[in-house]
């Protein structure tokens, strides 16, 4: 089912400045408090759920670290990685986002650099400037996610680290509504799903709400294979459910990878 084209980055721009006027869960900014404990060296950050991110996964100091926090704006794992030590950059779509990075940014006296664009698109940055690059669950708001791979393997450093969440594709099979309303798994979708394909304009106001950002779900071969198909080499995997779901006692809905850009030997 597809209705007019619609252009997702302008869409779920908006939609998340939005939820940023609203106080969504990933648009609250990390307190004072929580800054200081990073500057002293106690901290943790999340890319799948509210599962904290392994810490062998990062470098073991972070200071003078370049790092890309990629279309995770929020005001959360940029500031705390700005204060344990790493030199930080925010790209996220949403001007909304960025702008509670500027505020703990300025609230607490921290150094970070935000910058407005689509995930698919890193042209604002050259080739080899980041050694970290953390992606939470994100890359479902776009329809394709071989440019997101392709864009963080070329702003890496050789030996740079590349941290991804993103969603369960079968998350997508089940009706939302018999979900919220009964907490039953009924199978409606098939897969690869989009917001866009599988309902028209009218179906999507009423079933999300005009204003909803827009989803896509992406295979375990574009997700991870996509990854391989760039260059990286997969050196970790975790996964977790997302907790208030139904289907949680069934199956994880979120994946994370650790990716290495390999140090290739001069010629």
């Amino acid at each position: 089912m597809q209705d007019m084209v619609v252009d997702p980055g302008a869409h779920n721009r908006a939609a998340w400045d939005k939820l940023v006027q609203e106080g969504n869960e990933w648009s609250r900014p990390v307190s004072t408090e929580d800054v200081e404990r990073a500057r002293a060296g106690d901290w943790s950050i999340v890319v799948i759920g509210h599962q904290p991110v392994d810490r062998s996964w990062l470098p073991a100091d972070l200071a003078g670290k370049d790092v890309l926090s990629l279309a995770s704006g929020g005001g959360q794992q940029g500031p705390l990685l700005a204060a344990a030590g790493a030199r930080v950059t925010v790209f996220d779509n949403s001007p909304g986002q960025l702008g509670q990075d500027r505020m703990v940014a300025a609230r607490d006296g921290l150094e970070v650099r935000t910058v407005l664009g689509d995930m698919r698109d890193l042209g604002a940055f050259g080739d080899a400037v980041f050694d970290v690059v953390i992606n939470p669950v994100s890359n479902c708001f776009v329809p394709e996610v071989a440019p997101v791979w392709r864009e963080c393997f070329r702003v890496l450093r050789p030996g740079g680290t590349l941290l991804a969440g993103f969603l369960n594709p079968d998350v997508y099979l089940f009706d939302p509504d018999a979900l919220d309303e009964g907490g039953e798994l009924v199978v409606v979708h098939k897969l690869p799903y989009s917001d866009v394909t599988h309902y028209s304009a009218e179906e999507r106001d009423a079933k999300f709400g005009a204003d909803a950002a827009l989803e896509y779900s992406h295979t375990l071969a574009d997700q991870i294979g996509g990854q391989l198909a760039a260059g990286f080499v997969v050196t970790g995997f975790a996964e977790a459910p997302h907790q208030s779901n139904p289907s949680a006692q069934y199956m994880s809905h979120y994946f994370a990878t650790l990716a290495v850009k390999p140090v290739r030997a001069a010629p």
